[in-house]
């Protein structure tokens, strides 16, 4: 194995959070690895949010189905793509990749929570007060472990061909 591929493997989702604050100099190199992701014909049609505020947190946790965790995590990314764009949702979906494994290799842990055609994304966007012409695409909540529960994969005799 190497370094990117250990850090895909290593990668599992997290809920409980310690309260410790994430690095500004870690927050900017995922925001940065993010913008980085692959893009249909280079559109780029991504808009990236960094929620620290701890009512803005519990506000967007009330709102999700499967997002409660959120209000307890010491920031959270909100992935919102230009809804006009094609290939928007595919887009955004791998910014969110890279946020996530970002984050794994600084030794953040994080879990993704949908917000592509979900009922709550309309009123997230409006309390981040973004750009009407943007579409939540997913939340990704992120901190310091204070709890890993690694959930066995299925065999690849099941997943590969």
């Amino acid at each position: 194995m190497n370094v990117v591929t250990t850090v895909i493997k290593s990668r599992h989702s997290v809920r409980k959070f310690k309260h410790d604050p994430v690095n500004d100099i870690v927050i900017k190199d995922v925001l940065e690895c993010a913008a980085q992701a692959p893009t249909a014909m280079n559109i780029q049609p991504w808009l990236f949010g960094v929620i620290k505020n701890k009512e803005t947190l519990t506000k967007i946790a009330a709102l999700t189905e499967h997002g409660k965790f959120i209000a307890e995590c010491p920031l959270c990314f909100a992935v919102f793509g230009e809804k006009k764009e094609t290939y928007y949702l595919e887009d955004c979906c791998a910014a969110t990749e890279n946020i996530i494994l970002a984050l794994q290799a600084h030794g953040i842990t994080s879990c993704w929570v949908a917000g592509d055609k979900k009922p709550y994304g309309e009123s997230i966007r409006q309390m981040l007060e973004v750009p009407e012409k943007y579409s939540l695409v997913s939340l990704v909540a992120a901190g310091s472990p204070a709890e890993i529960t690694i959930t066995k994969k299925k065999e690849m005799k099941l997943v590969a061909f």
